[in-house]
């Protein structure tokens, strides 16, 4: 995109910030939500610049001289819809895209082998009238460029990176010459690093996201959804759901709101009571990324106006779990790395730790090093080998188990905040939890 056009976009966007601000329908504590259609010019815009930064670094890095991408309407390659225009809710017919890199001095090219461009990025490379056969256009482009690596998304561990259907690998195989079938390779790293990396322009508005996510689930965690002795689990689960449609925002997962008490009562265990202990996980989707948050609120006692000192201890040392783990992001490092150095330290400090960090994203179980599962903590095999790389998110999830006294079992401390590896350190994206919610408020 030419700059005055670049330019035109941000004047576009600039203005709907500007009118969403002084909206009426919107708190004063809510940050600013963009409307549909500037939504969609800064989605649009990212693409162009992610496919101008990220693509060439990554088809470098991973020596991959073509990339191939193809899906079928409501059947699409996960990375094929993180590539399709703002305005595209699904792939059209058959779509394919391919990526070549022409060498290191020249920009990649970026074509459609579909009836007309997908978007301002992947240009019209067939025309059905010259060449009536799709795959036989595709194997044309191909050959025309004798490519010595052709990736395509297969994997066994990255559900992601694994989109090239059997159908449609079958008729690729068929398509090509068998010097060129030979050249078929996993596009693996190729695809994660497309879904895990970061950009600049991305990270600025993130934190936005962020934000949005920790108003909404502090807004649950109040009297405007919690009436103590009344409302149930349930009904704030619901809440939750309704509040994030309200913004015209979607949810990635049904959010789910849990009560820990120290001992069982009559009281039905889905009723919130004074002195429970609540917990929510929660995460909405706005720009093509994700959040994922688990926070925990107190439910006052009658004369009560802080929460009890053992909690309040127990959930500083849920804080500093969190620090353990960060602390141990080292640019290269596995996840199965990150996970054994960790639980080490945290074991060493007297922290019974319970470790399950994930990458954050295009989606909300992204691509990336899987830091342990609540079930595995010695490792997780194929995901857990694949490292660390600088400009990724990760939702940092973890619990750190308690034996309190006055408790009949343990107490869990659950936490996830997202947060950002810029390869030197970690930053909370917005911020994090490091006080209870109080219910009401004080």
């Amino acid at each position: 995109m030419n700059t005055i056009l670049r330019c035109q976009r941000c004047a576009l966007i600039l203005i709907a910030l500007l009118a969403a601000s002084h909206s009426p329908a919107r708190p004063a504590n809510m940050p600013v939500i963009l409307d549909m259609a500037a939504r969609a010019d800064l989605v649009d815009a990212w693409l162009e610049e992610r496919a101008q930064s990220v693509l060439p670094m990554l088809m470098r890095r991973e020596g991959i001289d073509l990339w191939l991408i193809i899906g079928r309407e409501y059947n699409e390659d996960p990375v094929l819809k993180t590539m399709l225009p703002a305005t595209w809710l699904s792939a059209r017919r058959r779509t394919m895209l391919l990526i070549h890199d022409p060498g290191v001095d020249q920009p990649l090219e970026t074509l459609a082998v579909a009836r007309y461009d997908v978007g301002s990025v992947f240009k019209q490379a067939w025309d059905p009238d010259e060449e009536p056969d799709q795959w036989r256009r595709l194997a044309d482009l191909i050959e025309e460029r004798a490519p010595d690596r052709i990736g395509i998304n297969l994997s066994e561990d990255f559900a992601l990176a694994d989109g090239l259907t059997h159908t449609e690998h079958r008729l690729l195989a068929s398509a090509l010459a068998p010097e060129y079938r030979t050249r078929l390779v996993s596009a693996e790293p190729l695809a994660i690093g497309w879904l895990e990396t970061r950009t600049a322009q991305e990270m600025v508005v993130y934190q936005q996201i962020c934000a949005i996510a920790h108003r909404i689930i502090a807004e649950g965690f109040s009297e405007a959804a919690i009436q103590p002795g009344v409302t149930t689990v349930s009904e704030v689960e619901w809440w939750y759901r309704e509040r994030v449609r309200g913004l015209k925002l979607t949810s990635w997962f049904h959010p789910s709101v849990a009560i820990q008490r120290p001992t069982a009562t009559d009281t039905p265990a889905t009723v919130i009571q004074p002195g429970d202990l609540l917990h929510v996980d929660f995460g909405i989707t706005y720009l093509r990324l994700n959040t994922d948050t688990q926070q925990h609120a107190y439910v006052l006692k009658p004369g009560e106006t802080a929460a009890p000192e053992s909690l309040r201890r127990a959930f500083a040392i849920g804080n500093r779990l969190q620090d353990i783990l960060t602390e141990n992001f080292v640019t290269g490092r596995t996840g199965n790395e990150i996970l054994e150095a960790t639980r080490e330290q945290a074991i060493r400090e007297g922290i019974n730790p319970s470790i399950y960090t994930h990458p954050i994203g295009y989606h909300g179980h992204a691509a990336g090093p899987t830091i342990g599962l609540w079930d595995q903590q010695d490792g997780v095999p194929g995901k857990g080998d694949y490292p660390l790389y600088p400009n990724t998110a990760h939702s940092i999830e973890l619990a750190a188990i308690h034996e309190l006294p006055g408790w009949s079992k343990p107490m869990r401390i659950k936490l996830e905040e997202d947060a950002f590896f810029d390869g030197e350190s970690v930053r909370y994206i917005d911020g994090r939890q490091t006080e209870l919610h109080l219910i009401p408020r004080q």
